[in-house]
């Protein structure tokens, strides 16, 4: 070994010799003892990994010193041990890695170079949709749909699992990505080429730090950058604020970790952890199960850190018992913590290291709560909700409004649906989903829910048959201990069937409301309502229809599918009346924190655990009939409407192009704060007007065939077409919401990729503009790779989100920020004016540059390449560009 730090491996165990690790306390540096417990991985990684070029003996230092340092702005390199991927990230990664071989070939390297060395695996669970429901077929129903829509692109994943080394693929109907890595995949002590070290993983999904519940470090990434991490390069990385948050105090009995985890997003929101590691300790931590924490840490992009980080502890170390872990490998997990000094004692405060700054929560305040109704952190307890949305009904359009006149709040609209006559109003609920992994991975809410239908159905409530109902767990361990515990008749009853093991609802595969009700609440313009237990609820994003969706625990879902309305104050008003006349309350059949406790311990045990999981990777009979071509290079077959082989190499030579300026270019688009990746490039349904079903159809496929934007993200023509295709897209050019702009030498409004293409016929670059948070929300690659695609150069934003800025720079458009307290109103900036962006030959990290607009005012903007990687990508035109010259040299 080259590594400087050989000297403090040693055998873990004297009588296995060969299994090894990097004994980090023979360093003797009273620091380490200082550190975060996430820091502390991070540097484990460095030392491990010290080869002096990659990673080098100074990043090794200036982690150790990261008490100094952390407010330096300093690069660090990180290898994480796995990476995760989820299908509708993953088949453009592996669409990527197919061109990057045919790219490498055609410059005269090995194409079989592309090939991941960190281990990667590939779950695929967002492509399901709740297409049937309240049917006791519905799971094999939705399933074959699946198949029937999805076969070409299964196809193509099965040929990557078999031609690409270190792939595994989990097939669909397992589960979702981070609830199966919960219960199955991570490892929290890898054992691996004879060394033990820490588990850690970067995803290509947003949600990735639910596993941070687990002691496991990892965040989201975009798939570009994932993409480099698996053909080995280190994610660089700014060396991170770590705040400390603090738990005190036990949970009231009727509260549940959703309530819990909707607290700690709005308060970190408010906080401000934009960047920043969130790690938990203090004696509360001990009241939390792992499930718990795994809520708390999957919301951690709601709040906006990098991670959100639980230490491993001895209820750690028990879950992984409990969940059927070999007991073998259990006891080498806690000695090497405890030798290395990473596991983690909550009630003992002498381990508190220190922290950038400390923030507290008594968990005693918290009460329940849902969030809403178009963001994450708008919390609102429940026993305000009636009067906020009635609040929101009538304010100004924006996050908490819906401008609705004051004469129409009370409208209502009568319809009928299956011969019976009903009437929505503004509030009524249409949708309401158990759903995503954020609560399905959490025993005691979803048995909570169960016991809850249980004690419904007894008292003879019932659920209105035109509101869309559905259970989708994100593993088959859920499915074994409802039924096993007698709760699943219950929710079958109320109409919550399984539908599908897979993200569903929450990434807005919620499929079509019934007509009639799609009919009521366009005849009466009316804000419906989506109730769901996922961990987003953009506007737009769960359903066309919904334009209010509130997150709520899995009891509080089934609770308002019960009442029919968001407008309803249980401590008031009852949920229903039963055929009897009595009126039934929520408190009536709310189950105690004893009642579900008692249930868990009986029914979730760990052979239910390997029962499902030994056979996860076989148990799918259409995943093992699918035949899939074994050859090295993929043939690209030319009249394939999922699979194409991308534009993104096609004029690549092993020579690097000098950046210019960017002269005159068009704002294609102005936005204001909080443009989400939903905006930029949706992942639901393929609107019938829209220029990718104009395509579509050109292609000789119908309506029914045209299946969801997320699902042909390996067809670069259908994305760059999806790009800025929201329904819900506010621009500022244009008076009304629609994936619409102005095309400014004609005057005339276009659908924006018609724009975007006038724009690049006559030579014209483009822009965007945009205020804060722009690129919130899910770590999609193709909110970078669609805009590429649409000839935008560069982005001009107030700030970002940390893994959308991340992409752009992965595909070579600019990042660029205003100067703090200035933005496009202090400015006096349109959107109508040209801009040139003077790029000056030598670059900086976070450089100031020059911006000329063609009516004379000049401006500074800073460019938001934050590390000398990120301009090396840059340079070379995005990362992907890089790796490929670095493979065929």
């Amino acid at each position: 070994m080259s590594n400087p730090f050989v000297w403090i491996v040693e055998p873990l165990d004297p009588e296995q010799p060969l299994k090894k690790f990097f004994n980090l306390s023979k360093l003797e540096d009273p620091r380490y003892a200082r550190l975060p417990f996430s820091v502390r991985v991070l540097l484990e990684t460095a030392v491990r990994n010290c080869d002096e070029f990659l990673v080098k003996k100074g990043d090794v230092e200036n982690i150790l010193n990261w008490k100094v340092m952390q407010h330096k702005n300093v690069e660090v390199p990180f290898k994480p041990a796995r990476v995760i991927l989820q299908d509708f990230t993953g088949v453009p990664a592996v669409v990527d890695f197919a061109a990057m071989r045919d790219a490498v070939k055609k410059l005269g390297g090995d194409p079989e170079k592309i090939n991941p060395i960190c281990p990667a695996d590939l779950v695929i669970d967002h492509s399901i949709q709740v297409d049937f429901n309240r049917r006791s077929d519905s799971l094999q129903k939705n399933q074959d749909l699946e198949f029937e829509r999805n076969k070409e692109r299964f196809e193509f994943l099965k040929w990557g699992s078999q031609v690409f080394k270190n792939m595994r693929i989990i097939p669909p109907g397992s589960g979702i990505i981070h609830q199966v890595n919960l219960e199955y995949l991570a490892r929290v002590v890898m054992d691996q080429d004879g060394y033990y070290y820490p588990d850690s993983v970067v995803g290509t999904d947003s949600h990735t730090t639910m596993i941070d519940g687990l002691g496991v470090l990892g965040w989201g990434v975009g798939g570009i950058e994932a993409e480099a991490v698996m053909l080995g390069q280190p994610i660089s990385m700014v060396l991170p604020e770590v705040v400390g948050y603090k738990l005190l105090g036990n949970p009231q009995p009727l509260v549940t970790s959703t309530d819990i985890v909707l607290t700690i997003t709005k308060h970190l929101r408010q906080v401000g952890v934009v960047g920043k590691f969130v790690e938990f300790f203090g004696p509360g931590v001990a009241q939390l199960s792992i499930a718990d924490r795994a809520t708390i840490a999957n919301m951690c992009p709601e709040y906006g850190a990098t991670a959100a980080f639980f230490p491993v502890d001895d209820i750690s170390i028990g879950y992984l018992i409990q969940t059927g872990r070999d007991k073998e490998k259990v006891m080498y997990t806690k000695k090497y913590l405890e030798a290395v000094g990473m596991l983690r004692d909550f009630k003992n405060s002498t381990q508190d290291p220190d922290f950038t700054q400390v923030v507290e929560l008594d968990l005693h305040t918290v009460v329940p709560c849902c969030s809403g109704p178009k963001r994450p952190q708008d919390k609102v307890a429940v026993s305000d909700m009636k009067t906020d949305f009635e609040t929101c009904l009538g304010a100004k359009q924006g996050f908490k409004g819906f401008q609705i006149a004051p004469d129409r709040h009370n409208s209502t609209v009568k319809f009928n649906f299956e011969g019976c006559d009903f009437e929505l109003g503004h509030g009524s609920v249409v949708i309401a989903a158990i759903t995503s992994c954020t609560n399905t991975s959490n025993p005691s809410v979803m048995l909570g829910a169960g016991l809850l239908a249980k004690k419904a159905v007894e008292a003879g409530l019932t659920v209105k048959p035109y509101i869309k109902t559905s259970l989708s767990p994100g593993s088959g361990v859920v499915t074994y201990y409802l039924r096993e515990s007698g709760v699943m008749s219950y929710l079958s009853q109320l109409g919550f069937d399984v539908v599908g093991y897979g993200c569903m609802t929450c990434i807005g595969n919620s499929g079509p409301l019934p007509e009639p009700v799609v009919e009521a609440i366009t005849k009466g313009d009316l804000v419906a309502v989506g109730v769901l237990s996922g961990n987003r609820n953009f506007e737009g994003r769960v359903h066309p229809n919904t334009r209010a969706n509130y997150l709520a625990s899995p009891p509080l879902v089934i609770a308002y599918a019960i009442a029919g309305t968001i407008r309803i104050d249980f401590e008031k008003e009852p949920l229903g009346i039963n055929a009897s006349g009595k009126k039934i309350f929520l408190k009536d059949i709310w189950p105690t924190r004893n009642e579900i406790q008692a249930v868990e311990s009986q029914f979730v045990i760990p052979g239910m655990f390997k029962e499902v999981y030994q056979k996860i990777e076989t148990v799918n009979k259409s995943w093992n009939a699918l035949k899939a071509p074994s050859d090295k290079l993929y043939t690209w077959n030319p009249k394939s409407t999922y699979i194409k082989s991308p534009p993104f190499f096609d004029d690549l030579t092993l020579a690097l192009q000098t950046p210019k300026t960017i002269e005159n270019a068009y704002v294609l688009l102005s936005f204001g704060d909080s443009v989400t990746t939903d905006h930029i490039s949706p992942a639901g349904n393929i609107a019938r007007n829209s220029p990718a079903a104009r395509y579509l159809t050109s292609r000789g496929l119908t309506p029914r065939e045209f299946n969801s934007y997320g699902s042909r993200r390996g067809n670069d023509a259908v994305m760059a077409r999806g790009t800025f295709a929201n329904i819900r897209l506010v621009n500022k050019f244009l008076n009304k919401q629609g994936p619409q702009t102005i095309h400014f030498p004609s005057g005339e409004t276009l659908d924006v990729f018609d724009a975007a293409e006038r724009y690049k016929q006559a030579g014209h670059p483009l822009i965007v503009l945009a205020g804060k948070e722009y690129g919130a929300g899910s770590s999609r690659d193709w909110a970078a790779k669609g805009p590429f695609l649409l000839g935008v150069k560069a982005v001009l934003a107030e700030s970002y989100e940390r893994i959308h800025r991340s992409n752009l720079v992965g595909m070579g458009v600019i990042p660029l920020q205003y100067l703090p307290g200035e933005h496009a109103g202090t400015l006096g900036l349109t959107g109508r004016e040209r801009y040139t962006i003077v790029i000056p030959e030598k670059l900086k990290p976070q450089m100031k540059v020059e911006i000329k607009l063609d009516n004379g005012k000049t401006f500074h903007v800073i460019m938001r390449f934050d590390t000398d990687v990120e301009l090396t990508y840059f340079h070379n035109g995005g990362i992907l560009n890089y790796m490929i010259r670095k493979m065929a040299s």
